[in-house]
């Protein structure tokens, strides 16, 4: 074969040219004639391994002489179970037999074989010469339907394929020279239970070029891959890849022969559609033959190529021309240049020694993110001429990644979103790195092979700095590097002649830019290593098997660094030998120190894939973070944990100092959250698209048998597994300790409630009894957390039925459990319990603690879990208990149950409610009550035991309500619950809803609704307030015009300015932004506006300390005529002092409506009593009025007027001693006493009240039974007096409900009403 246009004419003006593929000549040389079938070729170093059907195997040069060596007989050649039997084994005694397939296997130097009956060997020469005689094979007894093979030289792993369907992959012991079963690839029953065992023989079985996965296709088509040690990663027998959108069956692809590409970025297949039937018979003949070529895309982790990456917390994915990169964003990752609250774990360098320079690592929410990948396209100009890409690395903060292909390296920023490439060309063709590169600070640290100085050089770049070779340094090495890792301020090389190499690596002092690299020690491991291929990974690690509390030296646990080496899936660790005498540290210098030569290598575990670590140091979580991570394919991923005796004490001697856990996760690991206790990684995920084609064209599109397939992100905890191995093997205090430092992480409830979930679970449900069961264990050991009781009923809920009794006798009787949560205040779990003890206990158990849930909801003020009770109450009695009520998750909208009676009223009080937008008085109905659709609670039909036990229980409520004089708690009880106020408070007014205690109630309101005593200003005590005559501004406009004019306002002149200024800054201070405008005019208040010109600057002065109402535009100009006697500015001033101070005696605005709201249900209820002490609260004579008005045109319970008078005498006596700002509204309302007086003492026993309610009766929008209102006689007001009366607006309730959304305990008053 002759090639033209070399590939080495570098420097060259035309040699991009140059770099097409090559023009190739073929030329026959020679023709041998082997006189049989031949079945399989294989290329042997110099020769050619030709296997014939007759049972020969040939041995020809590459020049196509036989040099004169006999064709062997495979029956010749002896067979035994393994190398140490007897030199005669068994020969393959029969006379058909020859080789179907073979493969040759560098590393073990030797051929795996498949014969032609379906056993598997494997054939060896026992010496160098290739002879009958010198050639041994071994074979596995078991196998007797073998396919096809393929050999895995970096791992030594053989995997024949079988007839069944399955892989089993074998490996060489290195002692006896016997195959030994490593694992077997095979489709699972659980995962593919229509196609497990219908798959047909193994076709093909092909390894990636760089080991790390296999692909394996079948007799009847689909496609598997799997990682080297069985862990499968993609199969198209399920999902989309079987079926069409609409669920029928698709046929699997079948394929005849596939190929890997260069790097393993690409898998060529031609398909074959041999028998296939398609639905239209007569075109299927014309294409049935046809194959076609496909192309495969793929993108692998950074670890396959690139080891070194296992100390990162990133997943790097890399294609041929782009990488994928879960670190979000670059705006949302830290910047180096500021300190980012996206960082957990801040440089500490000042604190402690083991943290690099500027180490700082990603924090959770940028690594989880979202589900998408940040993908970097890579430099088109670096990749035409360096195509495939070869390896890849980031940096510690997720910043920067370099990449290197053919020749050369290019490194891009993610904040700068710019690549940097060699400016001088022939500098990157002159490179080709060789043991791949890792970043160090702001370092790019790589092995490379100079090709015009045929050395090899150990590189370091900085990645400021133009790329170019001035600015790097450079350090000439041995032999061929392998391997390159970096540690801390560390880099350790793996080198072609088996040897380790450590270097440091520091920045240097004469100039900030540059790094040097000292060789610090070498170490020879050829004694270990058969071949230097075999090394897949090498690391060094501070983790080693003591903790540093066994240590001479404690300091230097973490610096105790151990060399881990990945050898064929072999992880074998070198630790420091300390055995000899210490050096103290101040006595030496630092590179002594490190110079401890290293103890013979120990071997922790098998079928290694992957190995984590971290330099990190963290005191809270020394377990996590001085583990080692290891991940083994198919059987799951192993830590081996440091286990910390309690307190500093002196370890137990029979305790080791670690331990290593196995735990099977779902997704394949690429990264390793420490801290987080968190896996990352990638899955393969389809879309179907086979709607853009129709189904029954003659063959079916090749993008209708295949979905779209894309990789998306996924993440794992592990922690529950981990505590789950510890409480297994009694080292529950090391769990305890484990968990208590990961108890701050957000998910710590679920791994709780997954540790327990998965106990139950596999216990529960065993067949066989089980000796020493671990749910005891579990439950006894969540004990220890506070979120114990909802971990238990959170796993009961999502658990089912059958398998409670068993929970429940391991953790506590469910009732004892429900008694916890009450005692602790954790209603919202309580009523978790009660779903549990309505399924497992009779309906009186259930009922009995409901009752007491529902009266402690009802005290703590929970209304959406009341609403709960109600249902779930009424469902006991209705028989309904089958469906057990939801719990409160999260808090519902608030309900409007129960105030329909005020339903196409339009109460006119105050417009204070004009401009609200009207989309929030949507009411909605989420009461969910079984009594039908309406909601409502009372209904004809239901009017059982039931509803009569919790309506007992409301009025019960109620009544203790009103006993401790709390108004605003039972407004938010009767909006909340729709609790029909009205009609309860008719029965009850003479018993519970009387005021037994004016003057306390009034206290009580004041304190409930923040509503400020009202205070007689120091200005003022000499003037003529004291004699009454004086009314607040907002009273003189509410009053008629009859009312004496506001004329005197003699205000005390002798009072110096300064004195009035502070008092009025004092006053307007807290309030002035809660005033209630001009604070309830009615339309026909107008007039008080007219009122003479003294008061018109109070009005004016209202209007422009609120907002400049309309009301101040009337008095425009003329507000300064006064009294010559009197400065403009002394008036002014005095007048915004009262003013301030009716500001200031004013509550919020919320209060206010609120204050409102109840007194028209006690007005319509007929309490007349309480609504006295609301008028007195508001201070508002026309309510007084109103209420006159009522007692005069009804009959009223005569005991009621002599309690309102009492009443009302008692409030004087206690303004004239204890509240004196009381007394200037008293003196006003002063008449009104007088008439009420009069009346009660000429009434005589009145007949039984009718409540008022408006002439027309209001159309209900459910049919609301009219019977609970307890009368709807036409009240004898007449509507204009209504109208302008304090009875609230529709607008003012729609105000209020607008603006109650969350004033009380759980945020909820919703007043609504439409």
């Amino acid at each position: 074969m002759v090639t033209k246009g070399s590939p080495q004419v570098k420097g060259t003006p035309h040699f991009k040219e140059e770099q097409c593929a090559p023009a190739l000549n073929l030329e026959m040389r020679k023709i041998l004639d082997l006189q049989a079938p031949i079945m399989s070729l294989q290329s042997v170093l110099e020769d050619l391994l030709v296997a014939t059907s007759d049972g020969l195997l040939h041995l020809i040069h590459w020049e196509g002489m036989t040099n004169g060596r006999k064709a062997i007989n495979l029956c010749t050649v002896p067979f035994s179970v393994d190398l140490q039997s007897s030199r005669a084994g068994s020969f393959l005694g029969f006379e058909d037999v020859h080789i179907r397939d073979m493969e040759y296997c560098a590393t073990l130097d030797g051929f795996a074989v498949v014969f032609n009956d379906g056993k598997v060997g494997f054939i060896t020469p026992v010496s160098s010469r290739f002879t009958a005689e010198q050639l041994h094979g071994v074979w596995p007894q078991d196998v007797v339907d073998g396919t096809c093979v393929a050999v895995n030289n970096k791992y030594r792993l053989m995997a024949f394929g079988c007839a069944s369907g399955s892989v089993q992959v074998y490996t060489i012991d290195n002692t006896t020279g016997a195959m030994l079963l490593s694992h077997k690839l095979e489709l699972t029953a659980k995962q593919y239970p229509d196609i497990w065992n219908k798959t047909g023989a193994v076709k093909l079985v092909r390894w990636s070029p760089d080991n790390s996965v296999v692909i394996v296709t079948w007799e009847y088509g689909g496609l598997s891959l799997w990682s080297v040690f069985g862990a499968q990663l993609i199969c198209t027998l399920g999902g989309d890849f079987a079926y069409r959108s609409d669920g029928t069956k698709k046929d699997p692809l079948k394929i005849n022969s596939m190929s890997w590409g260069a790097e393993g970025y690409h898998l060529w297949v031609i398909s074959g559609f041999g028998s296939q039937n398609t639905e239209n018979e007569s075109d299927s003949k014309s294409i049935v033959k046809q194959p076609s070529i496909l192309l495969f895309q793929f993108l692998k982790s950074a670890l396959t190529v690139n080891p070194c990456m296992s100390n990162q917390e990133q997943v790097l994915l890399q294609g041929e021309d782009r990488l994928y990169l879960n670190c979000g964003e670059a705006s949302q990752t830290q910047n180096p240049r500021s300190t980012s609250a996206h960082s957990d774990h801040k440089p500490s360098q000042e604190k402690s020694p083991f943290a690099d320079g500027s180490l700082e690592s990603q924090s959770l929410s940028t690594l989880l993110g979202h589900r998408h990948w940040h993908v970097v396209q890579i430099s088109s100009t670096y990749l035409e001429s360096n195509w495939p890409i070869r390896f890849s690395a980031i940096d510690k903060l997720g910043q920067n990644i370099a990449v290197v292909g053919k020749f050369g390296f290019a490194h891009y920023s993610l904040l700068t979103k710019k690549w940097k490439l060699f400016g001088n060309i022939t500098q990157e063709q002159n490179m080709i790195v060789t043991g791949g590169l890792a970043w160090w600070n702001d370092f790019i640290v790589l092995a490379c092979y100079n090709i015009s100085d045929h050395q090899e050089e150990l590189r370091v770049y900085l990645r400021t700095s133009n790329l170019d070779n001035a600015f790097a340094h450079v350090t000439k090495a041995q032999a061929e590097t392998l391997l390159l890792s970096v540690f801390r301020d560390m880099v350790i090389v793996f080198r072609a002649d088996c040897s380790i190499c450590l270097y440091s690596i520091e920045r240097k002092s004469d100039g900030p830019n540059t790094a040097g690299i000292q060789v610090l020690q070498e170490v020879s491991m050829s004694r270990y290593i058969p071949h230097p291929f075999l090394v897949v990974s090498v690391t060094l690690t501070s983790v080693s098997t003591e903790n540093g509390i066994t240590l001479k030296m404690p300091q230097q646990a973490r610096d105790a660094e151990s060399i881990m080496l990945n050898l064929a899936g072999q992880l074998i660790m070198m630790q420091r030998d300390r055995s000899g005498p210490q050096i103290r540290e101040k006595d030496s210098n630092t590179n002594q120190r490190k110079l401890l030569p290293f103890c013979p290598p120990v071997v922790l575990a098998q079928s290694v894939e992957n190995v984590w670590t971290t330099c990190r140091a963290n005191k809270q979580k020394r377990h996590l973070l001085e583990a080692l991570w290891l991940s083994c394919g198919g059987s799951g991923m192993k830590v081996w944990l440091p286990l910390f005796p309690r307190d500093h004490r002196k370890p137990h001697s029979f305790l080791s100092q670690r331990i290593m856990l196995p735990f099977h996760i779902n997704i394949y690991p690429l990264a390793v959250l420490f801290e987080d206790a968190l896996v990352l990684g990638a899955v393969n995920d389809t879309v179907l698209y086979d709607s853009l084609y129709t189904r029954n064209s003659a063959r079916e599109q090749l993008e209708v048998l295949f979905p779209f397939c894309v990789v998306e992100r996924t993440s794992q905890i592990y922690l529950h597994h981990i505590l789950r191995q510890l409480l297994v093997r009694n080292l529950g205090e090391q769990a305890l300790l484990l968990a208590q430092s990961c108890a701050a992480l957000p998910y710590f409830p679920h791994v709780l409630e997954l540790m327990l979930h998965e106990v139950l679970e596999e216990e529960a449900t065993s067949r066989e009894p089980i000796p020493d069961p671990l749910l005891p264990t579990v439950a006894k050991f969540i004990t220890e957390f506070p979120l114990f009781l909802q971990t238990v009923v959170h796993c009961a809920r999502k658990t089912e039925y059958a398998l409670w009794n068993y929970l429940f006798a391991a953790v506590g009787n469910p009732k004892d459990l429900f008694e916890e949560c009450l005692m602790a205040q954790d209603l919202d779990t309580a009523a978790s319990y009660l779903i549990i003890l309505q399924n497992m206990e009779v309906p009186a158990v259930s009922r009995q603690h409901a009752t007491l849930l529902f009266n402690t909801a009802l005290e703590q003020s929970k209304w959406d879990l009341c609403r709960h009770m109600i249902r779930f109450l009424k469902a006991i009695g209705s028989g309904e208990s089958e469906t057990p009520p939801s719990t409160p998750t999260a808090q519902e909208p608030s309900s409007s149950g129960g105030f329909e009676f005020f339903r196409n009223r339009s109460i006119s009080l105050s417009q204070s409610a004009e401009n609200v937008p009207a989309s929030k008085f949507s009411l909605q109905k989420t009461l969910s009550m079984p009594s039908g659709p309406s909601g409502k609670r009372w209904s004809k039909d239901s009017d059982c035991a039931e509803n009569m036990y919790i309506d007992m229980m409301l009025w019960r409520h109620a009544r203790r309500l009103l006993e401790e004089v709390r108004l605003k708690d039972l407004g938010c009880f009767a909006a909340q619950l729709g609790f029909e106020l009205i009609s309860w408070l008719c029965k009850e007014r003479t018993r519970a809803a009387r005021v037994d205690n004016f003057v306390l109630a009034l206290k009580r309101l004041h304190k409930d609704f923040l509503w400020p005593l009202p205070i007689i200003p120091a200005s003022s005590l000499s003037s003529p307030f004291k004699n009454g005559k004086y009314r607040t501004v907002g009273e003189q406009l509410l009053t008629s015009q009859s009312a004496d004019p506001f004329l005197n306002l003699e205000i005390d002149a002798g009072i110096s300015n300064v004195q009035r200024s502070r008092s009025w800054l004092g006053n307007i201070g807290p309030t002035h932004h809660e005033i209630d405008t001009a604070s309830s005019h009615g339309p026909q208040m107008q007039d008080a506006f007219l009122s003479p010109l003294s008061n018109k600057g109070d009005e004016c002065s209202i209007g422009s300390a609120t907002d400049l109402t309309e009301s101040s535009s009337m008095v425009d100009g003329d507000w300064t005529m006064v009294d010559e006697n009197f400065s403009t500015l002394s008036l002014t001033q005095s007048d915004l002092e009262h003013i301030s101070m009716e500001l200031a005696s004013k509550g919020p605005h919320k209060s206010q409506v609120q204050l409102r709201y109840l007194l028209h249900i006690f007005m319509e209820a007929g309490c007349l009593d309480w609504c006295v002490v609301i008028g007195l609260i508001l201070r508002e004579s026309s309510i007084i009025n109103q209420i006159l008005v009522i007692i005069q045109s009804s009959e009223v319970d005569g005991e009621m007027l002599q309690n309102i008078k009492t009443g009302l005498h008692a409030v004087d006596r206690w303004a004239s001693t204890d509240c004196p700002g009381y007394k200037p509204f008293l003196n006003i309302i002063k008449p009104q006493l007088q008439k009420l007086s009069e009346i009660t003492e000429e009434q005589v026993q009145p007949e039984a009240f009718q409540p008022i309610t408006v002439g027309k009766t209001p159309e209900q929008t459910t049919p609301r039974a009219e019977e609970n209102r307890s009368s709807s006689s036409q009240g004898s007001i007449p509507q204009g007096e209504v109208g302008g009366s304090s009875l609230v607006s529709r607008k003012e309730e729609d105000t209020m409900r607008a603006e109650e959304e969350e004033p009380f305990q759980d945020g909820t008053y919703d007043c609504s009403v439409s």
